[in-house]
């Protein structure tokens, strides 16, 4: 045995495990020599010797591999967003979908309601577009002349050809006597404030909002015309505030070539005080002259200015249709041919109170379309008019109470405003 065996055998263990660790040679399989790190026992545990060479080798195939992989993942990503997008595209097509199936139903239900085979939908629109200003291309663009026509003729008014019978209008006196009120539009007529001069009463129902004035006294009852009439209008409120007045509404019709007149030029005669003030050709909507008497009655008739005058006619305009003659109503077929729009209309009871009415309309955010001659007809009724007619309607429609405008006018396009007139019908203290 050599002697470097024997001091083997007597060293302790842990000095050889030391000195295996501390220095150690191997050979691999093809007898070339290399160094065995020890800290990379606790990686290869089962292996003698670590090549780093060979180490490297493993890394750029794991490199390799991985790189490889990275093409499949980017088809993965590119499929998932194309799912994606065929998602949305999806979703895009739903409301493509929807939307012409919306325009369908639309297109359905108007194409019944212009053309199928109940009219009232048609009777109104042709009726209410073609007594306004400056809408008539409402009915124009859905329907033919000659269904205009048709439509037209089948809504009129038929006026009564009797003259107004001024001797069963008479004054009476409420201030000292006990009344017996034979309905409630009585009883709102005939109660108001000791003195006053005239009172407002709301008017509101189903779909309608209008404001109705009981003048006492006819003698306070006159026309005021604007500044420059003939030449321009003026609006409700000005008119008012210059003449004075308590109340005031819309009086004539008026010219307006291609729906931008200024409300200068009334419809036919316009007299004031006993004089003609106005005179030109009068508007082809029925009626006549409408007006007071001296001796402050209410008349209506188919007559020339001078005739009025040589009845003793003090002030009038010329408009209509008339809606109630000696206590009888118009006949109406239809809704009178004239739609359904703001309106006024000026009539007297047989007691002599003056009633001044004015509609709201085109306010369809509450509900409040306008009334027709049916409707104008039968509140005058109500409220005991035994002679009454219609004055201008629509964008015109105003009531003045106290120097404020009390209706709330609508014009064709949906704005809150009214405009300029030629002339108004007031009261004045």
């Amino acid at each position: 045995m050599k002697d470097d065996e024997v001091e083997v055998l007597f060293e302790d263990e842990e000095d050889i495990e030391l000195e295996k660790k501390r220095k150690l040679v191997i050979s691999d399989d093809n007898d070339e020599d290399f160094i065995k790190d020890p800290s990379l026992n606790d990686v290869f545990p089962d292996k003698k010797d670590v090549d780093i060479d060979r180490l490297l080798n493993k890394f750029e195939e794991v490199s390799k591999i991985d790189e490889n992989l990275e093409e499949p993942f980017e088809e993965v990503t590119e499929d998932i967003k194309k799912e994606k997008k065929s998602k949305k595209m999806k979703l895009w097509q739903i409301i493509v979908v929807i939307i012409i199936c919306l325009a369908l139903v639309i297109g359905s239900g108007l194409a019944f309601l212009l053309y199928g085979p109940y009219p009232n939908f048609r009777n109104w629109l042709i009726t209410t577009a073609m007594t306004t200003m400056n809408h008539k291309y409402l009915a124009t663009w859905f329907y033919d002349a000659e269904t205009i026509n048709t439509v037209m003729q089948d809504n009129y008014v038929r006026e009564s050809n009797e003259d107004v019978d001024l001797n069963a209008i008479s004054f009476v006196d409420y201030s000292n006597a006990r009344v017996m009120y034979k309905n409630k539009y009585e009883k709102e007529i005939l109660t108001h404030e000791e003195g006053a001069s005239y009172k407002l009463i709301n008017i509101d129902g189903d779909g309608i909002r209008g404001y109705l004035i009981a003048i006492y006294d006819p003698s306070k009852v006159k026309v005021a015309t604007a500044s420059n009439m003939n030449s321009r209008g003026e609006m409700l409120t000005t008119i008012a505030e210059k003449n004075k007045a308590v109340v005031a509404i819309n009086a004539s019709g008026f010219y307006d070539p291609g729906y931008v007149g200024n409300g200068g030029k009334p419809h036919g005669a316009v007299i004031q005080d006993g004089k003609i003030v106005s005179n030109l050709p009068k508007s082809n909507v029925g009626g006549g002259i409408i007006g007071f008497t001296t001796d402050n009655k209410f008349i209506m008739g188919k007559m020339t200015a001078q005739e009025a005058i040589n009845k003793g006619i003090r002030d009038a305009v010329e408009f209509g249709p008339f809606l109630i003659v000696n206590g009888e109503p118009s006949f109406i077929k239809g809704n009178g041919g004239w739609g359904t729009a703001p309106r006024t209309a000026i009539g007297q009871r047989k007691d002599g109170i003056v009633l001044f009415l004015v509609m709201d309309g085109r306010d369809y955010v509450h509900g409040i379309d306008g009334v027709g001659m049916v409707e104008l007809t039968e509140i005058m009724m109500n409220y005991g008019a035994y002679n009454a007619a219609n004055l201008d309607g629509g964008t015109s429609c105003g009531l003045v109470v106290d120097g404020k405008l009390t209706n709330k006018p609508v014009n064709g396009s949906g704005k809150k405003v009214t405009r300029a007139i030629p002339n108004a019908w007031i009261v004045t203290e």
